[in-house]
């Protein structure tokens, strides 16, 4: 197995050395390809660097903003150039524990798409508010439902793709960011049969650096599901 984990970074120079090391020693066979958005605090610069230093470090410079989804499809690109079977979505503000790294490739090596979950048995959210994990547990429910996804957790953003689930996924066409990039996977993940399971994780909020998430990402995801639960529910009339 030849892994690649993609690292989307923004303005991440607080995070990404310790990530970068944390990765190496959780999982030191894998390869890292950092994509960075021209962030101007330095933390291509850094990248380098480590690169350097710990070896097994890519650094995909592009030159402005221009959102996760688009990031990570870049990432997904360049490793399937260079030969790269299996891929990782982890965050870079460590709410995704890379020590569960491991347990996640493990799967991956029997399913085309690993979801680190919060809303299955053992998964956890230990420092949100009751309303705040209200609110996101009933937007995956919603995701679900509207999408036939059989998922608990369609916005979780620590995965673990295949080459084979990223083709069954055709992901160079997926158009969505943010929430709505992870949906629009898990959605085309399912409906092009690739194997899906989910694992559970426990999710932490970052506590250094700024987050990127706003809540005009959260009302793009929630109009983009409805958009294609409308077209599913016309395809499956228009079937009978």
């Amino acid at each position: 197995m030849r892994v690649l984990v993609v690292l989307p970074t923004y303005n991440e120079i607080l995070n990404v050395e310790a990530m970068t090391r944390a990765l190496r020693e959780a999982v030191p066979d894998a390869e890292i390809l950092v994509v960075d958005d021209a962030s101007p605090d330095g933390t291509g610069k850094k990248v380098r660097e480590l690169a350097g230093e710990l070896g097994q470090i890519h650094l995909l410079e592009r030159s402005a903003k221009a959102g996760l989804g688009s990031a990570y499809r870049a990432g997904f690109a360049w490793g399937l150039e260079h030969g790269y079977d299996h891929f990782v979505e982890i965050d870079c503000d460590f709410s995704h524990d890379p020590t569960a790294l491991p347990g996640l490739l493990a799967l991956g090596e029997s399913y085309d798409v690993v979801i680190g979950s919060r809303y299955i048995t053992g998964g956890s959210i230990p420092k949100w508010s009751l309303p705040r994990r209200l609110l996101s547990s009933l937007g995956n429910r919603y995701a679900s439902f509207m999408l036939g996804l059989g998922v608990a957790d369609s916005t979780a953003g620590y995965r673990v793709y295949s080459a084979r689930g990223l083709a069954l996924i055709d992901f160079r066409s997926v158009t969505a960011d943010g929430y709505g990039f992870q949906i629009e996977m898990t959605y085309r993940a399912r409906a092009g049969g690739a194997s899906i399971i989910e694992s559970p994780i426990s999710f932490s909020d970052r506590t250094r650096g700024e987050s990127k998430m706003s809540s005009a990402i959260v009302a793009e995801a929630l109009v983009l599901v409805t958009r294609w639960g409308a077209v599913r529910l016309a395809r499956r009339v228009a079937g009978r």
